[in-house]
């Protein structure tokens, strides 16, 4: 592909190394151009590679003049990343070709490089530590604390009190609330033995982690260790399938096979159980500057498995108006085989 252009903002940092609100990255052939206004040219300047900084008050003339200075006859482009105004303006009145490809930066990047796993490892170990100080601050404070609040202290603790960024507002959700996997927090308060369930992660270098774990709250020895003994025989019995459902993908995973495979491995083993119609997920999905990346673990995805890619293991029964467990990890394919990041 010679001849692109991005708006995304992780796509144009993929690119060169730095990206804001307000720009425009050309790539026509061997010559890269970071459009952008003043409010970021210093900055730009300093930190994008490769790339010509252009001080812009109309990015999109700006970039129009570029395509017709360079006699551009065809630019791949992302119909994904683009508002329909913002397309209609710069196609007006030019020669150039805009040919759609969807996810094409995307696509790019489901194949990490090992310096991209390696921060995408210290990501993890960052979220780790995180989910650490939560369950720490649950033991000793937890008890009749809300949703709410712990969902501001799930922020304060992932973040290292603002030094990270999150890759997404935290879930933290108890007993029926957690039977919505993406549930927002309420005033309801944490009692003894109750069921918590926490999804969140934070970005080292921009790149994202992601991790998601349900637990017994037993104040005293409350952790998020994937070992949990519940008192409610139910929530035990629902956590052990899920459990062994996320081994089984985990372990059984190989480079050369459809993604859609791996998601049977997690699909069946609990359908098997018997609770097939409370999995109402995919199995997961690619991790890197964007929290959602390729591939796609589902049921319908043909894409190769291979080393180098990213992505979660997360399966999940949600039992509505009772509760529900998710477990899931980041996992990296490596020699053949998936390891948790």
């Amino acid at each position: 592909m010679k001849n692109y252009i991005l708006l995304d903002e992780n796509a144009v940092y993929y690119e060169c190394g730095f990206s804001c609100d307000n720009a425009v990255y050309l790539k026509l052939g061997s010559e890269a151009f970071f459009i952008t206004d003043s409010r970021y040219t210093v900055e730009a300047e300093e930190y994008t590679k490769n790339c010509s900084v252009i001080e812009s008050s109309n990015l999109i003339e700006d970039t129009k003049k570029i395509l017709k200075k360079n006699k551009i006859k065809k630019v791949v482009f992302d119909p994904n990343d683009f508002k329909l105004s913002f397309y209609q303006n710069l196609t007006k009145d030019l020669k150039t070709e805009f040919i759609p490809k969807e996810n094409f930066s995307k696509l790019k990047r489901i194949i990490k490089s090992d310096e991209e796993i390696q921060i995408l490892r210290k990501a993890a170990k960052i979220g780790r530590k995180g989910f650490k100080e939560l369950a720490s601050y649950i033991r000793k404070n937890g008890y009749n604390q809300s949703e709410n609040f712990l969902h501001f202290k799930a922020i304060e603790k992932m973040s290292n009190q603002g030094k990270n960024d999150l890759s997404f507002d935290p879930i933290v959700a108890f007993n029926k609330n957690a039977a919505k996997p993406h549930a927002l927090p309420t005033n309801k308060k944490l009692k003894l033995n109750d069921l918590v369930l926490v999804d969140a992660g934070v970005k080292y270098k921009r790149y994202c982690s992601d991790r998601t774990c349900t637990a017994n709250t037993n104040f005293e020895k409350f952790s998020f260790k994937r070992e949990q003994k519940f008192k409610n025989k139910k929530h035990q019995k629902i956590y052990d399938i899920v459990y062994k459902a996320q081994l089984n993908a985990i372990n059984k995973v190989r480079t050369g096979m459809k993604a859609s495979k791996v998601d049977s491995f997690t699909r069946d083993y609990i359908i098997k159980a018997g609770y097939g119609k409370y999995f109402v997920h995919s199995t997961g999905h690619g991790v890197g500057l964007d929290i959602h990346e390729f591939p796609n673990i589902n049921s319908k995805s043909d894409v190769i498995i291979e080393d180098n890619m990213v992505f979660t293991i997360e399966p999940g029964i949600y039992i509505p108006n009772e509760f529900g467990v998710r477990i899931e990890d980041t996992v990296v394919m490596k020699n053949g085989r998936a390891q948790i990041l």
